[in-house]
């Protein structure tokens, strides 16, 4: 990974600091649902006008594609920031152009304004040079915070950054310091757990993950692909059987690369999905031809953490069940329990992200446990393929 200057590098006294934020948060009724993602920016945002810069925060929200959307302001969220952070934080009803000029202008060492939509502009999804341009005239510096959005080449992720000059957030910082722990540089053994419903959408994640790790641990509805690629007969269970050909190049080329693919060996089947469904285990050899696979057994649960227990990274995108339907969690609870523990006794270095996968975090009650939880989404699992973020190729020094 390249080198990036941080906020330690920025004298920020005085200056006005464009700070690219993600404030796409969940909402309902008119207000912010979920603060996470306002929490874990507010130190970046709180460091900068201690040190006395004006903070100006850049967002997209939703896709109003190129229009004004009411719905869409950030003005709620706005006042959700404040909240948070304890202290005023102003809205200026544009990011170019007069409302924006005169709420700057207006600012005093310290002080925190929230600029409208990004994407009330069709130039910001264009990565347009002239909205970029007009942005920053109204900065000093550029502070990238949006490590969720990273991955989109936009007038605020990435031109942005190339006309002034450019540093990372805390969080964006600690993102990519965690990443390259994980992936760039890690402590070897390295272990990846990848899960989900098909391989067809994780292709480039497991070409890329079987030259980095020595240990691909595969679970979810995909594992059946690879099992039925294998010849086992999994039942109504979901597959893609014209990915059986693809499944089985993935498993040489491991095996090519020295990097050990876990498969289940055990399964929970059912024949209905929904909550509470009457339910078995059974070996992978003999799943029901009227079953289906909707969770690894318990001898899979323990293969996988027996193996995670002679690791020292782990990297895991993906449940290994049905998690979100009970009892189709056993194994993604148990197994996000046993890397907790793993993790609190320094044994293992643990990076996880994905949607689906902090939920069940969540649902386990270890999210704050492990070494670093990804709330990125996208970004980060084109970060596990090994694709190149815009928006961090343009912190680059």
């Amino acid at each position: 990974m390249a080198g990036f200057r941080t906020l330690d590098a920025l004298e920020a006294r005085g200056k006005r600091v464009l700070l690219r934020a993600d404030l796409n948060v969940p909402m309902q009724d008119g207000k912010v649902s979920d603060l996470t993602r306002l929490e874990r920016l507010s130190p970046t945002i709180r460091e900068l006008a201690d040190k006395g810069a004006k903070v100006v925060v850049l967002s997209h929200f939703d896709r109003p594609k190129g229009k004004r959307v009411p719905e869409m302001s950030l003005r709620p969220v706005a006042e959700a920031l404040g909240r948070v952070l304890g202290r005023p934080v102003g809205f200026a009803e544009d990011c170019v152009g007069p409302p924006a000029e005169a709420a700057i202008a207006a600012m005093q060492p310290g002080d925190v304004v929230v600029l409208e939509n990004t994407r009330y502009h069709a130039g910001e999804e264009k990565n347009d040079p002239a909205l970029a341009d007009a942005i920053a005239r109204l900065g000093d510096a550029y502070v990238n915070d949006a490590f969720s959005a990273a991955h989109r080449a936009h007038a605020t992720t990435e031109a942005l950054a190339h006309r002034l000059p450019a540093y990372a957030g805390r969080l964006m910082q600690a993102e990519l310091e965690a990443l390259e722990k994980a992936l760039g540089n890690p402590a070897r053994p390295v272990a990846a757990i990848v899960g989900g419903a098909k391989v067809s959408t994780k292709l480039d994640l497991l070409g890329n993950l079987v030259g980095r790790v020595n240990h691909l641990i595969i679970g979810g509805a995909m594992a059946n692909t690879f099992l039925a690629a294998r010849g086992f007969a999994v039942g109504r269970s979901l597959q893609e059987p014209d990915l059986h050909d693809t499944a089985r190049g993935i498993e040489e080329t491991a095996k090519s690369a020295g990097c050990a693919i876990l498969l289940p060996v055990d399964a929970v089947v059912a024949r209905e999905f929904r909550a509470g469904a009457p339910s078995e285990t059974v070996l992978v050899s003999g799943v029901p031809a009227d079953a289906m696979i909707l969770d690894v057994g318990p001898l899979t649960a323990a293969a996988v953490l027996e193996r995670l227990s002679d690791c020292r990274t782990l990297v895991w995108n993906g449940p290994l069940g049905a998690f979100e339907t009970p009892p189709f969690d056993a194994a993604t609870l148990r197994v996000a329990r046993g890397v907790a523990g793993l993790t609190r006794a320094g044994q293992l270095l643990s990076v996880a992200g994905g949607g689906d996968t902090v939920a069940a975090l969540r649902q386990a009650g270890v999210a704050e446990d492990l070494t670093y939880v990804s709330a990125a989404g996208g970004a980060f699992l084109e970060w596990m393929e090994g694709k190149t973020l815009p928006g961090v190729a343009a912190l680059s020094d």
